[in-house]
């Protein structure tokens, strides 16, 4: 019978031979033995005598290290170590991999049936050693002690330096054990399944003791064991549903049997179909009773386990048993677990649950069992987890037929997002769900069309009609990556796409509007690209990734497609929609995408003719910026020289150059001629004809016409008669920057001369004079565009222009006066720092109030950014940040700067370590000052710490990370090369709140033991850092700079004074957010024992997978001084309960259970999951149902009460549910 203590086992001499049964059929194993041969034992554990003429077995007790007998033979070869020749346990077998798994099954079974006490002894070792316990169990202590006292002696045994156990171990090999420790659980079932298993022996004790040991407070305990009992589980629900099948079969053929005539009916036949099936009831209310006992035993109170690994464990086992026996498991008085674990705070517990649920929703079958689940739990509402895997999963989870269309409307939008495995799912979701259901006549009658008439015609309108609703017309790129994958076939119709734009509908079908017209352009262009380039757009993955050789090969076969296609539409679109800025813009976006070479090979000069001139004719009508700057990258890119078609282009460009400057000079004339009045047509054509020339002049080298001269013609003209246009001054403005540049690049990459230097020198000169004169001109944009363009040239012709062997070119070099800094300073403080107030006045009564606002932000930020740079790279004098920095506190509401004060910091520093090397004087002015800027920078913070708490922590972290980045070149043993950084980050210290000081992990991640005892002058960083962490706390917890005593000492000696156990907990109780490392309750009986390393604790609801494992394997952070103190403070609390280890000698031992022992093994309920308190009302009336696995093939149950100890009862159980009254949303 199954307890919670393993068996007593009595003397083997007096032991009886077990009772035989018949069984349905034998294991390879069990066939070899005559006597077990269609025999069942049905003996009783601690009741059966062994045979007095068996032979001997050596005794564990004969071996000091553990039970070394021999696994028997693998293939006909003993297994031995390699060192002393002595056969290997059971568990280095099955962690070596080396022999069949049912090789070494059918070994133990041999054992098991000459020796079943020595053979169970073995099993109750392996599962212990898999634990990572270096303790044996002896004979003595499998007959003479409780569960509970093997428990904790072998808890004792355990190595008090083990921080991890196999099942947590890294590497191939401990991968390979995980596996073959879960097939060795499935095998063994597999091949007790006819006899051995049901000898209620076998089986009462491996339940026990995996029941013991999934409750004890030992993470390696219960992590190893919950796996073994989910693994046994799931094996024994697959010898059920084999029960179940025989049934079946057995009680057709008794049917058919006992509905023949009487004449020909067997009755012998039917006894003995009787019989069988009596025998197949039995045997499935056997199993029924194991499956109880793991469920409730360990399943029930593991799956809200404080390790979300274990956790994660229970829900897939739970996901198997549901698919793998539906008929027993598929009822809602399971999934009801499942649904309270979608909303568990660790992602990779909610990912098991959806893997879950999309095996089972992927069967139609199973959907009217889902019905009511799907109702209860809506988890599409969980459709934006911040677990990207989860969401992905979830999205697969999604049925059509299950979710309302407000459900799938949720899931559409998801195509848009900027994580690519999370939109690609929902793009397969919304192709299953639009492009795939059609009528399947309409669609084989239009099988044989192409073009707008084929089935694809329809849903391409679909496709832009959703690209429409949604309301999100900047995406199309996104969108076209989401549905590559699922309709490609759709997306690649480009026949189909131009003949929707460019004919005209036939037979009653409906027009595309403008706006729809609009739509298909942007989502064609965007299909061009994707198929062209093979890659997502930007802002989805990590960057470009090498294609494999298929994928290759597919872009080069899109690529000829989409060129070919595109050579002869592509100038009959721009001629229809040639007036229409918006489409031409994305229409001229097609040629970069071809294969230019297809041009000359395929003889298609007439249409590159073609196409040249209608984007002469779109110069030529349009001014707009966008669709100029289209048709320069076009002609940049058809200009390529590696290209046959380079001569023929240039032609062309040359000549429309021509006809442009040519008119540009003579429109220039005319407005300076006629000065003040020249009329709106004078201002237009010379306005016209520089915005294109602008645009060309970005990405061609138009030097040799000299536009500069003319432009700087207008810009004086402005400056002295204070009349010129905003729109001429800004245009004529970066036209001449663009020259300056181009002249810059000739001279950068040939041999020039000193008159070339000089004469570029004075052309640079004279328009960054024109440039500062421009900033006090009465016209904003005018002063903005000087502005950028003075930060950029003082930029580019700085003290960095000579640098990399570039000295020649030394007389370019400017360097701003004080006059220009100081101009330049006035303009950021006089149009960067405005109020915020009256800027939002200034826009009161606009439509686009908040789009306005948004880019005068963004313009703001950009002028600063130009500013900035100047100071970073030393072209302005540092005294101009001063100035910049004491408006921190009027923009930062606005700006989100906090990020931005950290950078300005690191910046000096690492000018600093440039300078002067890592070896910094802490002592000198230098960093002094950068000591005396970063305590102005915490003044800004202001009083509030609530409001600032979260970017004062970001910077801490961010600091943490720079200080420890880089380590020092020359040895671990000496300090990090910005360590220094720390004593600069401690002025920010005093704006941490006093809870967030306590808890300084972050820094913890990055120390090792050996730096926190550290006392060198190098060090003293270090120290002062964590000083200042401290100020304000318990003095005896300071890190004396000059005394050396480590934080050790210090936290023993601040134990004096403390406040009582019961104050301390309401004061974290009420503290904010409650200190997550300060909780220390349990509702487990074992015994609770202090420990000298950091204990497991629940995480923190916010974290995420890792957060729980980098505090509990972390050594650095387990040797904490806070993690120090949380442990002496449990010592004490719990010194009551530790009679049974105080009353021990052996120090060692009590340090080895300090380390293993949790505060928080069993936790709360709701500190794991959540829930709705309207919904758990429903889930307490049907907890009961699950007390009992009830098999639906089953009658004439029979039930063993020993099987059921109290603590299994289901009164206690929801007695031990008792926290799922509390709310949990």
């Amino acid at each position: 019978m199954i307890t919670s203590e393993l068996p007593v086992l009595q003397d083997s001499s007096n032991e009886s031979a077990a009772p035989d049964a018949v069984s349905l059929s034998m294991s390879m194993s069990e066939i070899e033995d005559p006597e077990v041969k269609g025999k069942k034992k049905r003996g009783r554990p601690g009741k059966q005598q062994q045979s007095a003429t068996k032979k001997p077995r050596k005794s564990p007790t004969d071996k000091a290290v553990g039970v070394t007998r021999g696994r028997g033979k693998a293939n006909g070869v003993a297994v031995h170590n390699g060192e002393g020749g002595e056969p290997v346990t059971l568990f280095e077998v099955v962690k070596l991999g080396k022999s069949a798994m049912q090789s070494v099954v059918d070994d133990w079974i041999e054992s098991y049936k000459q020796d079943r006490d020595i053979a169970l002894l073995d099993l109750i070792n392996f599962f212990i050693q898999c634990s990572g316990c270096k303790g044996t169990v002896r004979i003595e202590m499998f007959r003479n002690m409780q569960n509970a006292e093997i428990i904790r002696k072998m808890t004792e045994e355990f190595d008090e330096d083990s921080g991890d156990y196999p099942l947590t171990m890294p590497g191939p090999l401990w991968k390979k054990f995980r596996y073959n420790f879960c097939e060795f659980i499935c095998v063994l079932i597999r091949q007790c399944q006819y006899s051995i298993i049901y000898d209620e022996y076998m089986m009462d004790t491996v339940i026990s003791l995996l029941t013991g040991l999934s409750d004890s407070q030992v993470r390696a305990f219960r992590h190893t064991s919950t796996l073994a009992a989910m693994k046994l589980m799931t094996a024994l629900v697959n010898v059920a549903l084999n029960l179940s099948i025989h049934q079946d079969n057995t009680q057709r053929q008794y049917e058919a049997e006992r509905n023949k005539m009487a004449g020909k009916r067997a009755n012998e036949k039917l006894e003995l179909l009787l019989q069988k099936r009596k025998e197949l009831q039995e045997n499935q209310d056997e199993i029924e009773n194991m499956m109880n006992s793991i469920f409730k035993g360990i399943f029930v109170h593991r799956y809200r386990d404080a390790i979300a690994e274990i956790r994660a464990i229970c829900i897939e086992e739970i996901g198997v048993w549901m698919k793998m026996y539906s008929d027993a498991f598929l009822n809602d008085s399971y999934l009801k677990y499942v649904g309270w674990t979608l909303h568990d705070r660790q992602g990779e517990v909610r990912l098991k649950c959806l893997k879950a649920l999309q095996n089972l929703y992927t069967n139609r079958e199973l959907f009217p069992k889902l019905e009511l689940f799907t109702n209860r739990f809506k988890f599409s509402a969980n459709v934006h987890d911040k677990k990207f895997c989860s969401e992905v999963q979830l999205i697969s989870v999604g049925s059509e037929d299950a979710l309302s269309n407000e459900d799938c409307e949720n899931v559409y939008h998801l195509v848009y997002s900027a994580h690519r495995p999370v939109a690609v799912a929902a793009g397969e979701f919304l192709h299953r769900k639009l492009f795939s259901r059609h009528d399947p006549l309409a669609e084989e009658a239009l099988a044989k069309r192409r073009g707008r008439s084929s089935p694809n015609g329809n849903l391409i309108r679909m496709l832009v009609l959703f690209f429409l609703e949604s309301e999100l017309h900047e995406h199309a790129a996104y969108l076209v990556d989401s549905l590559w994958e699922s309709s490609q076939e759709l997306l690649k119709d480009w026949e189909c796409m131009t003949e929707l734009l460019l004919e005209e509908p036939v037979g009653g079908e409906e027009v595309l509007s403008d706006r729809q017209e609009s739509a298909l352009i942007e989502l064609m262009v965007c299909t061009i690209r994707q198929a062209a380039e093979a890659h997502p757009p930007v802002g989805r993955g990590t960057g470009k990734r090498v294609l494999t050789a298929k994928e290759r090969k597919t872009q080069i076969d899109d690529k000829n497609k989409l060129t070919e296609h595109f050579i002869m539409a592509l100038p009959m679109l721009l001629s229809k929609y040639q007036a229409d800025s918006e489409k031409v813009a994305n229409l001229l976006q097609i040629p970069q995408f071809f294969d230019l070479d297809v041009y000359s090979a395929g003889r298609m000069e007439k249409h590159l003719d073609a196409l040249l001139k209608q984007i002469r004719l779109v110069v030529e009508k349009h001014i707009e910026a966008d669709v100029l700057e289209a048709c320069s990258k076009t002609y940049s890119i058809l200009c390529s020289e590696e290209y046959t078609i380079m001569n023929r282009v240039d032609i062309a460009r040359s000549q429309l150059i021509d006809e442009m400057t040519d008119r540009f000079a003579h429109s220039v004339e005319e407005l300076l001629q006629e000065a003040e009045e020249a009329d709106d047509d004078d201002i237009y054509n010379v306005l016209a004809t520089l915005k294109r020339l602008t645009a060309f002049h970005n990405a061609h080298d138009l030097t040799r016409w000299d536009l500069f001269g003319n432009c700087y013609r207008l810009l004086k003209a402005g400056i002295e008669q204070g009349s010129m246009p905003e729109q001429i001054a800004v245009q004529a403005l970066q036209c001449s920057h663009y020259s300056i540049l181009w002249q810059l690049v000739k001279i950068t990459e040939g041999a020039p001369s000193k008159d070339d230097l000089l004469a570029l020198r004075r052309v640079v000169k004279s328009f960054l004079a024109v440039c500062q004169q421009c900033l006090s001109n009465v016209n904003t944009p005018v002063k903005e565009q000087a502005f950028m363009l003075l930060c950029d040239l003082l930029m580019i012709f700085s003290h960095q222009l000579v640098s990399g062997g570039r000295e020649g070119l030394q007389p370019l070099v400017f360097n701003p006066d004080s006059t220009l800094q100081n101009e330049l300073l006035n303009f950021v403080l006089d149009h960067v720092f405005i109020d915020q107030d009256d800027e939002n006045q200034s826009m009161e009564g606009d439509e686009e109030d908040e789009a306005n606002k948004i880019e005068a932000l963004h313009k703001r930020r950009n002028l600063l950014a130009a500013f900035s740079k100047l100071i970073i790279y030393d072209i302005v004098d540092m005294p101009a940040a001063a100035d910049i920095f004491k408006h921190y506190m009027k923009v930062s509401r606005h700006w989100k700067a906090n990020p931005w004060l950290p950078v300005c910091v690191l910046q000096l520093f690492n000018e600093l370590l440039q300078d002067q090397g890592p070896n910094l004087d802490r002592t000198s002015s230098h960093v002094s000052g950068i000591k005396e800027l970063a305590r102005r920078f915490a003044l800004t913070f202001g009083l509030d710490q609530i409001k600032t708490r979260e970017a004062v922590a970001t910077l801490h972290k961010d600091g943490i990370e720079f200080a420890f980045k880089f380590q020092n070149p020359r040895g671990a043993e000496l300090p990090p090369i910005n360590l220094a950084f720390l004593e600069v980050l401690s002025e920010f210290s005093s704006k941490l709140l006093r809870q967030d000081k306590k808890t300084p992990l972050h820094l913890e991640k990055f120390m090792s033991e050996t730096m926190s005892e550290r006392r060198e002058d190098v060090w003293l960083p270090l120290i002062s850092y964590r000083n200042s962490l401290l100020t304000g706390g318990d003095e005896g917890d300071r890190m004396s700079v000059t005394s050396g005593s480590s934080s050790k000492t210090g936290s023993v000696r601040s134990k004096k004074g403390r406040p009582p156990l019961h104050k301390k907990r309401i004061e974290e109780e009420s503290s904010v957010e409650g200190s997550w490392l300060m909780r220390s309750d349990t509702t487990l009986q074992t015994p609770r024992t202090p420990t000298n390393r950091a204990a497991e604790h629940l995480p923190d609801p916010d974290s995420e997978p890792g957060s729980e494992n980098d505090f509990v394997h972390n050594p650095q952070m387990q040797m904490s001084w806070l993690g120090q103190q949380k442990m002496d403070d449990s010592s004490r609390k719990d010194r009551s309960g530790m009679s049974y280890i105080k009353s021990r000698s052996n120090q060692g031992v009590r340090q080895t259970v300090r380390g293993l022992m949790e505060d928080d093994a069993e936790p709360i309920f709701e500190d794991v999951m959540m829930s709705s308190r309207g919904q758990l009302e429903d889930m307490n009336e049907e907890f009961e149902d699950t007390m009992v696995i009830d098999l639906p093939p089953s009658r004439n149950r029979r039930e063993r009460a020993e099987l059921r100890p109290d603590f299994f009862d289901s009164a206690a159980m929801i007695e031990d549910e008792s926290g799922f009254s509390m709310p949990m949303f």
